[in-house]
């Protein structure tokens, strides 16, 4: 006994170090579809060996001038190898595309986005990308990066550690860029630190255990900038003589907004990038173009320096019913965005696959939700923050809703009534939690409104507050999700019924979110998102249904309005204790029970539900996967735009 106890011992102190100190990268015996690997793992798996480097053909032209490097020494020591997921592309071609001006900025952020490490296309696998192995240690505290050696940015400069030190030091711990620290890279209110240890190797520290960090990351967020570009624009580098001349110059106060120019794609070209296209116009321009980074650091299996396609071009439109008229006319390559989740449009665009040459292909979806109900819990009027604060009021505004119709007017039947407590799928979801108070129950709502002394009406048949004026709810909705204004439109129709005088406002998307933002609407609309995600979805406490509360949670109680207790829990449990363990049954648990508690209380009140969002795609373009997740936060950067080509 005394032998295997010491046998158990010895295994046990060699498993953790293996897990405290063995770099992790990704091992794997067999490529998969649309994975990438190390150029170095890649030939091992497959005993090949890439011994020559292709280029697109304008790429090789410019070489030949003595305008660009050859292509050896513009790609990394060890390139990342992209599995295609049908086969070897062609070079050339243009994708267009649609987008619905600045309000949706994001959308090519998430198209293009390059983290450290990244998901497939299913959310299962997390592979390397800017970095080439990743070490985890300490218990879950400290995340050890080993970046990938030669990556360029698109001017050529060489990405080191450097650029992730001063995406952290000089803007994240700088106020006036940074004015509240990012949430995600806190735990328990103490912000990470990041170490340099050299040039290409960097180390996360958390103050407690963040299980979840790695998928944070992987999901897209970007932890570095271009440091030998924006230094010019920065005080720590630059004077404040010369920055004020630039900021007066370029029509800016202060310092700050000129970097905040300066950095951002979509007003400035200029800035460089590591992505696979570079912007050549800004996004407020009728035509957003982005052509190849001549710099791009993967490859294909034959050794062909990606992307494939040599453009994109989006053009700014009105709204979704543009997206969808320029689709079924065929002038639309590759769209996810804006009309993954416009279901009354489904028939519309099956109908007219052949006349535009594209196919619809639907995925599994993020959303859980369309036309969900953000009530603002901490509205303005005090009347009207009494009500929406009271569980009673919310269950009978939920059971007052005819889901059913909605979802046989506005979602031609695709859907069920739910609340959108997550996605089937997810190991945390409970249908019970998902089905609570959805049936509709006109009777029972009216009493439920009764019994907390809502029973007096004036002469229109509207019930009057307890301050005697009538009860009336403005709900918004934002223009590029045209969807949720027609449920809206129904659900202020079975409001009006209970007595509730309920007015749907339509608003263009960026004022939509600087309302929110600034505390000044009583309701809105909008998809529940993140049923594959749910730490990540709408169920962390936000400005969407309490702004205060949120600020107060974010900033540590440094402004905003403390919130309930109950609301505490509901942060503690998604933003602490599920980010914090490192056991996936344990954060399920945890999320089973967050889900629980929206069930029972209804924050947010959810409408219909569709289990998958689709997208449009031009019958030429290939490498297309057959099976992934579609949604926010990764969009449709995890489908590995650069392996897209069209067939000839």
């Amino acid at each position: 006994m005394r032998d295997l106890f010491k046998v158990l011992v010895i295994l046990g102190f060699v498993f953790f170090l293996i897990f405290t100190f063995v770099p992790m990268g990704f091992t794997q015996k067999e490529l998969i579809k649309g994975g990438q690997y190390n150029l170095s793992d890649y030939q091992k798996i497959t005993g090949a060996k890439i011994v020559k480097f292709n280029e697109a053909p304008q790429l090789t032209e410019l070489v030949k001038q003595g305008k660009l490097p050859p292509v050896e020494e513009r790609l990394p020591d060890d390139p990342l190898v992209v599995v295609p997921f049908e086969e070897i592309g062609q070079y050339g071609g243009v994708i267009k595309q649609t987008h619905i001006g600045m309000g949706a900025a994001s959308v090519w952020d998430c198209t293009l986005h390059e983290p450290l490490v990244y998901f497939d296309s299913s959310l299962k696998t997390i592979y390397p990308n800017l970095a080439k192995s990743w070490k985890i240690s300490d218990g879950g505290k400290i995340f050890t990066f080993y970046l990938r050696k030669g990556i360029k940015w698109s001017d050529g400069e060489p990405f080191t550690a450097d650029d992730i030190m001063f995406w952290y030091e000089d803007i994240l711990l700088n106020k006036d860029l940074t004015p509240v620290f990012p949430g995600w890279l806190t735990i328990k209110n103490n912000p990470i630190v990041i170490e340099k240890v050299d040039n290409y190797t960097v180390r996360f520290r958390f103050s407690d255990s963040y299980g979840y960090f790695l998928d944070r990351i992987a999901m897209g967020n970007e932890t570095f900038a271009p440091k030998h570009y924006l230094k010019q624009f920065h005080p720590r580098y630059t004077s404040k003589e010369k920055l004020d001349e630039l900021s007066k110059k370029e029509g800016f106060s202060y310092w700050y907004q000129l970097f905040a120019q300066k950095a951002s794609w979509a007003s400035n070209p200029e800035v460089p990038v590591i992505w696979a296209w570079k912007s050549v116009t800004p996004l407020s321009e009728q035509y957003h173009i982005s052509e190849r980074n001549p710099y791009y650091w993967k490859i294909d299996p034959q050794g062909n320096q990606l992307p494939y396609i040599d453009r994109w071009r989006r053009e700014l439109v009105s709204g979704i019913d543009m997206i969808i008229m320029k689709a079924v006319t065929g002038e639309i390559d590759f769209q996810f965005r804006h009309i993954w989740n416009a279901y009354d449009y489904y028939t519309l665009l099956m109908e007219n696959r052949g006349k535009g040459n594209y196919q619809v292909v639907r995925y599994p979806g993020t959303d859980t939700g369309a036309g969900a109900i953000y009530l603002n819990l901490n509205v303005k009027d005090p009347v009207l923050r009494s009500l929406f604060q009271n569980r009673t009021f919310r269950r009978a505004l939920s059971i007052g809703i005819n889901r059913k119709d909605i979802n046989a007017l506005i979602l031609l039947g695709l859907g069920e009534p739910r609340q959108g407590l997550g996605t089937p799928t997810h190991p945390a979801y409970v249908e019970k939690y998902d089905k609570a108070y959805t049936e509709y129950n006109p009777e029972k709502a009216n009493l439920l409104l009764d019994s907390i002394g809502l029973k007096k009406r004036d002469k229109d048949g509207y019930r009057l507050r307890p301050d005697g004026k009538p009860l009336a709810i403005t709900i918004d909705a934002a223009s590029g999700y045209e969807i949720s204004m027609r449920i809206i439109e129904l659900v202020a129709k079975y409001w009006r019924d209970l007595g509730i005088k309920t007015e749907p406002r339509l608003l263009e998307r960026s004022l939509y979110f600087t309302r929110i933002n600034a505390n000044e609407f009583e309701a809105v609309t909008w998809s529940l998102n993140g049923g594959l995600t749910p730490i990540d979805g709408s169920w962390v406490p936000s400005n969407m249904w309490c702004p205060l509360w949120s600020t107060w949670l974010r900033t540590g109680g440094k402004s905003g309005e403390e919130p309930p207790k109950e609301i505490k829990k509901l942060w503690e449990m998604l933003q602490v204790e599920a980010v914090a363990t490192t056991s996936v049954s344990k954060r399920n648990a945890i999320i089973r029970e967050v889900f629980r508690l929206y069930a029972d209380n209804l924050w947010i009140i959810g409408t219909v539900g569709i289990p998958w969002m689709m997208g449009v795609i031009n019958n030429n373009l290939k490498n297309i996967p057959k099976t992934g997740v579609l949604g926010s936060p990764y969009n449709d950067g995890i489908f590995r735009p650069e392996q897209f080509f069209f067939k000839k």
